[in-house]
């Protein structure tokens, strides 16, 4: 009698110690957002709260107008090669070469003086405007 119930009682303990393993689930990989923007306080914010803006001369749908020097202050919202398109959201290629999200088709961009999320300091800069949806 003693043999089986050693028997239920190591099994238990198996178990036990397997469901306490510190091996990462399948379930805890991260997962990108779905968007390269969210909606706060009514205007679009980065993953990571950062303002975006659009750019006036920008005229063209999927057409980013600044190029060369303009990136330097004006960083584009690059997409990588995992990113897709959905709904407002596209993809366009730019004339480097990179891939940058736009929002119904204007090109997104952050500010370099934003440095925290809620910052606006490119708003009062001409031909500059803040993302609303």
């Amino acid at each position: 009698m003693k043999h089986p119930l050693s028997l239920v009682v190591a099994s238990l303990s198996l178990v036990l110690l397997s469901a306490c393993s510190s091996e990462p689930s399948s379930e805890s990989t991260y997962v990108p957002p779905a968007f390269p923007a969210v909606v706060k306080d009514g205007i679009l914010v980065n993953n990571n709260g950062i303002t975006l803006y659009t750019f006036d001369k920008d005229v063209m749908p999927n057409k980013s107008t600044c190029n060369v020097k303009c990136p330097f202050n004006w960083p584009p919202l690059f997409a990588t090669p995992d990113d897709t398109a959905k709904g407002d959201y596209t993809i366009f290629e730019r004339d480097d070469g990179m891939t940058q999200w736009a929002y119904k088709g204007k090109p997104l961009y952050q500010y370099l003086e934003d440095k925290k999320a809620g910052d606006k300091k490119g708003e009062s800069k001409p031909d500059w405007k803040i993302a609303k949806p």
